[in-house]
């Protein structure tokens, strides 16, 4: 008899980002990591992908050692890594980042095909070559992380190498590592969630749950408004306050077996600290709707 996968909330997760707290020289105001971490406690979830480097320690198991001590299991984290130059060789630091992986345990490696610029409001064309060369890379990178147990997934992302529909389909038709399911950064590139669960929902290994307003995701396509700035906008809403359609999404990767986590994203750019309340405010009600929509499956499933 196949064996249950774990409730929706149980695979529910957190993420740094929802805190602000990024990659990207001068994103924002940024919270210290204890903060963050015992908000995230406070709020009820129980795991955690890793945020930006620099947020927890880069030794190994002074990182793993963080997340145990504040009851936190280790989702996995988000790796940028130039995957198209063929003078560049993404695999040593894929090897240094799965150190910190193994030690806390985490299982799930999210990809970014990074441009080697910084931040994410341009992007350069990529030729043949060059597509050649990142999908090759993916390859040779999940099979690198699958000898370690680790799971790697390429995560669609404004601002880099696979951002479009096309960018994304090239992805499927190239390589066989999975993709992270992330809501936002799909709909923003021009990429429907809904139709990617529908006609792949056998690639996809991991989501990344946001919420977008779609007059700011259509305006930053057409090249209107710049990705950051619509960011500081409000682009990103609470689950269940923007137009992707989460409950949709959600029920249909239940209903083909996805057994993943969730991990509740919502990018934010503070302008300072925020005091009592802010982002944590945000992520509980999302962490709210997505129980609704778990309780609403339960009693669909019971009729």
């Amino acid at each position: 008899m196949t064996q249950a996968a774990p409730g929706i909330l149980d695979r529910a997760a957190a993420a740094p980002i929802s805190w602000g707290v990024c990659e990207v020289p001068d994103w924002g105001w940024q919270y210290e990591p204890d903060a963050v971490l015992r908000q995230m406690r406070d709020v009820g979830v129980k795991a955690t992908e890793f945020g930006p480097d620099g947020f927890l320690p880069t030794e190994p198991a002074a990182k793993a050692e963080v997340l145990r001590a504040n009851a936190l299991a280790a989702v996995g984290g988000f790796v940028p890594a130039i995957l198209h130059d063929p003078d560049h060789d993404p695999l040593p630091q894929i090897r240094r980042e799965l150190e910190g992986f193994l030690a806390a345990g985490a299982g799930t490696m999210v990809l970014a095909a990074a441009t080697g610029r910084e931040g994410y409001d341009e992007r350069p064309t990529l030729d043949a070559a060059g597509w050649v060369r990142l999908v090759t890379s993916l390859d040779a990178i999940a099979a690198v992380t699958a000898e370690a147990g680790v799971l790697s997934t390429l995560h669609p992302h404004v601002g880099t190498m696979v951002e479009t529909h096309d960018d994304v389909q090239r992805v499927l038709d190239g390589a066989a590592i999975g993709l992270c399911l992330d809501t936002g950064h799909l709909m923003i590139g021009g990429t429907d969630p809904a139709e990617l669960v529908r006609e792949h929902a056998d690639r996809i290994a991991h989501t990344h749950l946001k919420d977008v307003d779609a007059t700011w995701a259509t305006r930053v396509r057409a090249g209107e408004v710049s990705y950051t700035d619509a960011v500081r906008n409000g682009m990103y809403r609470p689950l269940g306050d923007g137009d992707v359609g989460i409950a949709g999404i959600v029920s249909a990767l239940e209903s083909r077996g996805y057994t993943g986590w969730y991990v509740l994203e919502q990018d934010t750019i503070l302008a300072g600290d925020p005091g009592s309340g802010g982002p944590v405010e945000d992520v509980r009600r999302s962490l709210a709707h997505l129980a609704q929509i778990a309780d609403d499956l339960t009693a669909a499933s019971s009729r």
